[in-house]
């Protein structure tokens, strides 16, 4: 039996209820908008001149929870990857450590090894694929053997690996470019440098010299010295991490449980900050959001390392000069 088609219904638009403008929760205004060039050419006129809403506003609460930090000698951690020694950032951490904002440095294997390179041979990051090929890769001698001897000096006489490779460098005659190297800096301004291995993920763990036993114990005493630091964050310290996707996030959060176990729930009520080029979910996680829902404020700012970090540097020695 046909029945006769019906068009669709449609929305009485005319019986909208419109509200007025004035009464609208705004976004932006104005007043946030950015600014262009103007007489002042300054890298303090360019940060006022950038607009202030979204990771703008974000660089900006960072940089001033990093001052604040440092002013009031609070615990400012930073937390490496290895791209970001190897794409030239140690200079911009090595001034940070000179003027005493950062308390303690961590990195993973990675970001160790290519500044052990940087200041020993003033070169470093090799073509993996060209090596891969022949089984070639990662098996420089002189980087492999110095490492992996710096930790087995380590384990006798009970140093940290961080410690173990800056003492190595200390020792070794002549140095291409030590001025570069953030674990030299870092040991010669009695801050604590600590490296979290991962046993296979490092090319010194296929090197003949490789102890395991060495491996293992000096960077589980970074593992303790990391924990020890993180007691300096309650109320204003600050996290930076800054292009490590997986281990630095990992081992920070565990360093912070066990400092929170030892202290009573603390260290509450600090500043997170993820720095990498893309997201990852253990950042997000594990830096950005889980540690700071006891207190505090987590922020994640994308970008390549070789311009966000400078700026962020930059930023942060702006607004100490200006104090």
């Amino acid at each position: 039996m046909s029945q006769e088609r019906r068009p669709p219904r449609e929305a009485d638009l005319s019986k909208v209820r419109p509200v007025p403008i004035a009464v609208r929760p705004n976004k932006v205004r104005t007043e946030e908008f950015a600014a262009p060039p103007a007489d002042d050419r300054s890298f303090g006129a360019f940060l006022r001149g950038l607009p202030d809403v979204l990771k703008a506003r974000d660089l900006r609460a960072v940089v001033d929870a990093v001052v604040r930090a440092a002013t009031r000698k609070r615990g400012v951690i930073v937390m490496l990857g290895g791209h970001v020694v190897k794409t030239g950032i140690g200079p911009i951490l090595v001034d940070l450590m000179k003027r005493g904002v950062i308390t303690h440095l961590a990195m993973n294997g990675s970001a160790a090894i290519h500044d052990y390179e940087i200041a020993r041979f003033g070169a470093t990051s090799e073509d993996v694929a060209a090596g891969l090929r022949d089984g070639s890769f990662g098996m420089a001698d002189e980087t492999g053997r110095g490492l992996n001897e710096a930790f087995v000096a380590g384990q006798a006489h009970g140093w940290g690996m961080g410690e173990s490779v800056a003492r190595a460098l200390e020792g070794t005659s002549p140095l291409a470019h030590p001025e570069h190297s953030i674990i030299l800096a870092a040991h010669r301004h009695w801050i604590p440098v600590t490296v979290h291995a991962a046993l296979g993920a490092e090319i010194i763990h296929q090197h003949p010299a490789a102890s395991g036993a060495a491996i293992g114990d000096t960077s589980h005493r970074d593992f303790r010295r990391l924990a020890a630091s993180c007691e300096d964050l309650h109320q204003g310290g600050v996290v930076l991490n800054l292009g490590s996707a997986v281990i630095m996030p990992e081992v920070f959060l565990k360093a912070l449980t066990v400092a929170r176990n030892l202290h009573g729930g603390k260290p509450t009520e600090f500043t997170t900050a993820d720095f990498d080029m893309m997201r990852h979910y253990r950042p997000r996680m594990n830096v950005v959001q889980r540690p700071v829902l006891a207190g505090g404020e987590g922020y994640e700012i994308t970008g390549h390392h070789e311009l966000l970090i400078p700026l962020l540097g930059w930023a942060v020695a702006d607004a100490l000069d200006r104090r």
